[in-house]
């Protein structure tokens, strides 16, 4: 992370080139992972001014990605990094996918495979196990409600028409839409999804609770079993 003896700390820096400053001069679009990471530590460490440390953090895990999914022991165990630091880097990106969350669910109806993606891509492509989820509509096609039905394995979900439709009538729910994530990333319908589904939309059918469509959640990418022609 840099020698001590050739190190240059932010307080010497030009103005115009700190991180806190840029920010304050010019919005935080402006400055790169590392500038905004570095302000959120606030200061280095003995060994590494704030930026040097925010670089090292990124490399080690990979980006923000990784270090939004990084648990408090791997996090604790960074060198520089200390139970302050720890908590402030988990409160600020916990604080950032929330507000990603309710931007989302200000969208009062689904409309498109789009609309009930946007709902759920951020926080679920993040998850390092399946969740099955549903998404619980009215007659208008607004969202009364997310219901978590299941959370499986590494690479499973076990979904029973009991647990699904249990939460719709609960919710006076007119119709539901199915969401789950494939951890590996490629939401491509396994055979197990596609039976899964069949199933759900016959027990929705006998009770008068429509399956509307179901998504697979990738990273950053889905697929809609009603556009894909599967329902």
């Amino acid at each position: 992370m840099g020698s001590p003896g050739y190190r240059v700390a932010i307080k010497d820096m030009p103005a115009r080139l700190r991180p806190r400053e840029r920010l304050l001069a010019q919005g935080p679009e402006f400055l790169s992972d590392i500038e905004l990471l570095a302000i959120m530590l606030r200061t280095g460490s003995a060994e590494a001014s704030a930026v040097e440390l925010a670089t090292a953090l990124l490399g080690h895990f990979g980006g923000l990605k990784q270090l939004l999914g990084a648990s408090t022991e791997e996090l604790g165990a960074f060198k520089g990094i200390g139970p302050a630091k720890v908590a402030q880097i988990r409160a600020a990106l916990e604080l950032g996918r929330r507000v990603a969350m309710a931007r989302a669910w200000d969208m009062p109806s689904i409309r498109s495979p789009e609309n009930a993606a946007a709902l759920v891509m951020e926080e679920m492509r993040h998850l390092d196990r399946e969740h099955f989820w549903a998404l619980l509509l009215n007659t208008k096609n607004q969202v009364l409600a997310r219901e978590t039905i299941s959370i499986g394995t590494l690479n499973s979900s076990a979904i029973h028409p009991r647990e699904l439709f249990k939460a719709a009538i609960r919710r006076s729910a007119a119709g539901v839409i199915l969401v789950h994530n494939h951890p590996s990333g490629d939401p491509t319908p396994s055979r197990q999804d596609i039976e899964a589904t069949k199933r759900l939309i016959e027990a929705g059918n006998i009770i008068g609770i429509e399956v509307l469509d179901h998504l697979v959640i990738g990273d950053n990418k889905f697929i809609s079993f009603k556009a894909e022609g599967l329902l």
